[in-house]
């Protein structure tokens, strides 16, 4: 029997996830039943970039292969993640004299004000890059701030704060060319790190404030959220692999033997605890010091009050919720998500098999918030082929409300 059903594909530098759920079925959560996953080692990738499309596109099709066999359904179309150091954030303001005679605002000074707000980004900020996501963060009329969209209300001069999500325009086209290769339809792409939150952040989080942070491989991302939207986003060109060839270089290791200390399958007195602590340590401090850099620019640091949320492979390092607490003076804990999944859909070589089971380190977080995406959008595709390059603002509202109560 044909089911209708979303595909999320996440592509990291280090594995390529696949999660296919079912669009109409929902479990205990209330988030789309997952029927089947997939995953392969990602090929063809430094640093969240494309280095070689081909490879990429065979790493595509094993994953999608696996996840086809355990869900038995084909996979045509797809909702995509775009994420490595070619993804970025711009935040612009803009704006307008009110039309009308009577001072409404309308739709059309909404569109108009955000379309202003678009070309008012400096040259040299979105030089080679295309926009993904255009959110609005705050909107005043007559120099007052007001919630919610000003459409209906009046006033002589109306302003606008946008947050801007980018990347760089190569990395992007061979994103979509790589899908395409492994004849793939791509429905909707999303920044890898506004789909985790979906399922890693709850709606209390997002609206106090929180930093949802991934340590992938070779990448660290972080999106800020507060009052339920995203606010602001950045990726970072260091990892979990750093770790591994810090400790390595300091124990005189291979690199596989050092990536199994890293990650505690060896123990005992074969090398000094003390030393491999130090070393784990200083290269946490890096990363914090990236996101409390960050954090800083913005005027966040020390003042979201759910602190900051860790994901990603790097997440399951010894003492990491307590040197972010300490480093960035914000409340830290490891992010989960919970799928109702028979074991078997979700089992693959490093996980054992659950009746329920709870990825600690919110490995799938990515390509499961992508289903959500697709769970939420409207009827037919949002962008398309080579089409997703334009932005396309009459959708505006529609993808906000992803993030609305």
């Amino acid at each position: 029997m044909s089911r209708h059903t979303i595909t999320g594909i996440d592509i990291g530098t280090y594995q390529v996830k696949v999660v296919i759920a079912e669009a109409d079925g929902r479990n205990a959560h209330g988030l789309p039943k997952v029927l089947g996953v997939g995953i392969a080692e990602s090929k063809g990738l430094r640093h969240g970039y494309i280095v070689d499309v081909r490879e990429v596109a065979d790493s595509v099709r094993t994953a999608i292969a696996e996840a086809e066999k355990r869900s038995e359904t084909r996979v045509k179309r797809a909702f995509v993640s775009v994420g490595g150091i070619g993804v970025g954030s711009i935040v612009s303001t803009s704006s307008i004299i009110i039309s009308r005679a009577d001072s409404e605002i309308t739709a059309l000074d909404i569109k108009k004000v955000t379309e202003q707000c678009q070309k008012d980004i400096p040259a040299n900020a979105i030089v080679n890059r295309k926009i993904l996501h255009p959110i609005p963060l705050q909107w005043k009329i007559d120099g007052k701030a007001v919630l919610g969209s000003p459409e209906g209300m009046k006033a002589n001069k109306l302003e606008i704060k946008m947050l801007f999500i980018t990347c760089l325009e190569r990395h992007l086209n061979d994103v979509v060319q790589a899908i395409e290769e492994a004849g793939v339809v791509i429905q909707d792409v999303m920044a890898a790190p506004i789909a985790a939150g979906f399922v890693t952040l709850s709606k209390a989080q997002k609206i106090a404030g929180v930093v949802l942070a991934n340590i992938g491989a070779e990448t660290v991302s972080i999106a800020v959220f507060e009052n339920n939207i995203p606010v602001s986003l950045e990726i970072f060109p260091i990892g979990s692999t750093d770790i591994t060839n810090d400790i390595a270089l300091g124990l005189k290791v291979p690199l596989e033997e050092a990536e199994q200390i890293k990650v505690g399958a060896i123990t005992g007195n074969a090398y000094p605890r003390k030393k491999l602590e130090e070393i784990i340590e200083a290269r946490l401090s890096d990363i914090f010091e990236l996101i409390e850099a960050h954090l800083k620019k913005i005027g966040r640091n020390g003042l979201l009050p759910a602190g900051i949320v860790i994901t990603g492979g790097g997440a399951g390092l010894g003492t990491i919720e307590d040197m972010a607490r300490a480093a960035l003076r914000l409340p830290s804990r490891i992010g989960t998500i919970l799928m109702d999944t028979p074991a078997d859909k979700l089992k693959d070589r490093n996980e054992r098999p659950r009746e329920r089971q709870t990825f600690r380190d919110a490995t799938w977080a990515v390509a499961y918030g992508l289903c959500i995406l697709g769970m939420n959008a409207e009827a037919g595709p949002i962008i398309g082929g080579r089409n997703i390059f334009v932005v396309m603002f009459t959708k505006l509202t529609s993808w906000l409300k992803q993030f609305l109560p």
